[in-house]
């Protein structure tokens, strides 16, 4: 008999520092998963991202055993990284908190392409361009 899918969870860790705590472990303990089984897993995965927000969609089946697929790094994530920055604004249009290139943002839509609907990297890059402007950033040439 195949395994049956009996939840679909997602959460966003650090990578490399996932604990057993919240947000893994509220999460994964109602659905009966060796919490300390995919601890190990994930941080194997994703210890060259350490810090970095990672998204993870975890299947869970029947049989209490799962497997994960991660995700690429939030846009937000990464425009705070190439701009280093803290946050972003709290009111984008009339305070600006950075500058990012074209660049920058192309390198981005590399990395995040697989989870974007857009057909190309420049279009891409146009929607993480978008992403910058609502976080108080400055996009240069």
């Amino acid at each position: 008999m195949a395994k049956q899918l009996v939840a679909e969870i997602k959460v966003q860790i650090p990578g490399g520092q996932a604990t057993p705590a919240p947000p893994v472990g509220t999460a994964l303990g109602p659905h009966g998963v060796n919490i300390g089984q995919f601890v190990q897993q994930f941080n194997e995965r994703t210890k060259d991202m350490a810090g970095t927000t990672v998204p993870v969609v975890i299947s869970v089946y029947n049989d209490r055993s799962f497997d994960f697929v991660m995700k690429s790094p939030p846009a937000a994530v990464l425009l705070k990284q190439a701009a280093q920055i803290a946050k972003g604004s709290g009111n984008p249009k009339m305070n600006k908190v950075g500058t990012v290139t074209t660049a920058q943002l192309e390198e981005i839509a590399k990395t995040k392409f697989a989870d974007l609907n857009a057909p190309n990297i420049e279009q891409a890059a146009k929607i993480i361009a978008g992403t910058a402007r609502s976080m108080g950033l400055d996009v240069e040439n």
